[in-house]
Parts: C-alpha cells; structure tokens; sequence
C-alpha cells in the first residue's frame, strides 16, 4: 500500500498547497495581533497548535513542514513545549511509515508530499528533531529510519559521503545550488544526530566541519555553493547555528561582513547582496514571484543571526533585537519576508505568510 498512499498523498498535498497559496494572494488577509513582539510571537505559537501538530503558519501554510518545525523543535522544547513537540513528531513518523518515505510535507488528513521538490534536507531535520526533544524511538521508527538513512546515502552521497552534484530541494527553494554550504552543514548534522540516536550512519560529522572550513570559507562567509562565492544567509549562518563549526572569529567576520554590507538594514536579515549571482526556478522568480529570494527581507534567517549574536556575545545584539521586535511590531505579526523598504510582499501568484512558526526561534531569545 505504500505506494498508492504516496502517489495519493502527493497529488491531494500538493494540489492543496497550491490553491492554499492562490487563495491566499487574493483573497487572505493579515490579522493584527494585540500586544508587543513577544506577545505577538506567543499568540502565533500558541495558535498553531490544535491538538495533533504544529501548523506551520496562520495563512496558507497550515500543514506541518518539516524543515520549519525542525528549525523550531529546539526552541519549542525550551519553551517548556516538549509535550507537543513529541506529540507533532509522532504524527510525522505515523504518516511517514503508511506513506513509505520522509517528506517535507504533511497535511491534516496525513497526505504526504514535497514542495516544490524532493529535500536534501527533510530527513536531516527530523533526525534533529528526535535528537533535541529526547523523542523515544519504538523499534518500526527504528526500521524505517534505517531504511530511510539507506535511502538517503543512495541518493544525495558518493561513496565518500559527499553529496553529489545534483538538483534537489533545500531552505533556499527558489534557487538551483549545487551543493550549497547550508546542505553540507545538514548532512552533517544528519551524521551528528544518527550518532546519537544510535542510527547507521558511516560518515562523521567532522569530515563536513573540515569541507566546509576547507572549500567554503573565503574568509568573511561560507560560499553559497561550490562553486559560487556570493552571499547567500542560510549558508553563511548555518554552519555557525548548528554547532558543526564553532569559531568566534570566523563567526566575528561573518557579523562584520553582514554590518559593512547593511544586510541587517532596515531589519535583520536580508537573504542576498548579489541576487543576480543565483539560478532561480522559473515559477519563483519574476514575473510570478519576483525577488522572492533575492534581496528581500527574510525574519527566519534574522532569527539565526539574532541568536548567533547572542551566542558570541556581539555587542550589537541589543540593537539588531530592537529592529527585529520593531518590525514585528510594526506588522501586528510575525511575516514570513518583506520588501526591502520594509513592506508587506506581494506578487501575481504570492503573498507573504504570516504567523509563522519560526516565532518561536524569537521567544527562546
């Protein structure tokens, strides 16, 4: 059955996701929540539980996304939110094993499916879920991720454990990398946590510490890709925010960097100084969704600049905080990205989401 329960769940997500997001551009509205930006976060992560898992945001994105939760999963669990956190996961692996296969997307009637591609980085972001929630695996969740972990080497890793030069999903979804610093610092935290969930798993963390210190370090940032050495802000951030390299000075440039470029004006963060340096996909790029990507302003990745700047103890955290709450503020909301002058994105076939998960990533501040 696993087959038609993939096929199925596929079609039936993937279709509502769509319309989901058209409805959304014409017809959605963003509502105003009371309060300053830490009650505006704490209305939003309260809203987003119903019971059975974490919705992903108050507009169209109400389904679980795997990548978003595991972004949060650990901030959720600070928050005193294990409970749920555990209970979001059990339904995630549930659908998972009928379905046969690790997706990026769920939605309420357990329709497995990716948007808009198979990931590199949805398994990743699981295992990492499970790991920083001290989730109990049962012996079919064991199963199955052997399966999975099998699956995944197959696929996105030479024999060396190096991902492959191929095309494939990751958090920068409008862009075509080819093998991004941000994939490189999720495989390896994939290798991490498969350790500590005593998963199989042959290749070590270390390896991706010394190829990313190694290839993509050009001394102010991690290169986008590998072969291309524009700015992009997952990549720069990710490798510092996962623990995979834990240099304060190198981590001290990238802060200088992201300062002399202004990309944390007028909020923090914008994703790109260079957008023109990326291959886009053509249905998220202009005319459908122009500069969605590019060097607009994105609140998730302002999020792990926040607490990376707290976790070195950089002096401008106070003001790169105050910009951040301001910009909630300003919206009554938690917006998925703006336009640079601090606007509300809007394209022929996209709205910006509000509401987002990633408010929790705030309220751990």
């Amino acid at each position: 059955m696993e087959p038609f329960f993939r096929t199925t769940g596929v079609i039936l997500g993937t279709l509502r996701a769509e319309y989901r997001q058209l409805a959304n551009r014409y017809f959605g509205t963003v509502e105003r929540l009371p309060g300053d930006a830490r009650a505006v976060c704490q209305q939003t992560v309260d809203r987003l539980w119903e019971g059975d898992f974490y919705r992903t945001s108050l507009g169209h994105f109400d389904f679980f996304w795997m990548r978003d939760f595991g972004t949060v999963a650990q901030s959720l669990v600070r928050l005193g939110e294990t409970k749920r956190v555990h209970h979001t996961l059990q339904f995630a692996l549930r659908h998972y094993r009928r379905a046969g296969a690790v997706t990026l997307c769920i939605d309420s009637v357990g329709n497995c499916f990716d948007a808009p591609g198979k990931s590199i980085d949805a398994l990743p972001w699981l295992l990492h879920s499970l790991h920083v929630s001290g989730y109990e695996l049962n012996k079919s969740d064991i199963t199955f991720l052997h399966r999975e972990l099998r699956r995944y080497r197959k696929k996105y890793l030479d024999d060396d454990g190096h991902i492959r030069s191929m095309k494939y999903a990751e958090m920068r979804d409008a862009v075509i990398h080819d093998r991004s610093a941000y994939s490189v610092a999720l495989v390896a935290r994939l290798a991490y946590c498969s350790e500590q969930l005593q998963l199989e798993f042959p290749y070590k963390m270390s390896q991706y510490r010394e190829k990313l210190i190694a290839h993509y370090w050009n001394g102010h940032y991690f290169n986008a890709a590998y072969r291309n050495t524009a700015f992009s802000a997952e990549c720069a951030l990710f490798p510092f925010f996962l623990g995979i390299v834990d240099d304060a000075t190198m981590a001290g440039q990238t802060f200088d960097y992201i300062n002399q470029q202004r990309l944390n004006e007028p909020y923090p963060l914008i994703y790109t100084n260079t957008p023109e340096k990326f291959r886009y996909n053509w249905w998220m790029t202009g005319p459908w969704m122009p500069n969605y990507q590019g060097d607009t302003i994105w609140s998730w990745h302002g999020e792990y600049y926040l607490h990376l700047l707290k976790r070195y103890k950089r002096p401008e955290y106070k003001r790169e905080y105050k910009k951040f709450s301001e910009m909630i503020e300003l919206h009554g909301s938690f917006p998925e990205m703006l336009n640079l002058d601090g606007s509300w994105y809007n394209a022929p076939v996209y709205k910006g989401d509000p509401g987002m998960v990633w408010a929790a990533l705030f309220l751990e501040l």
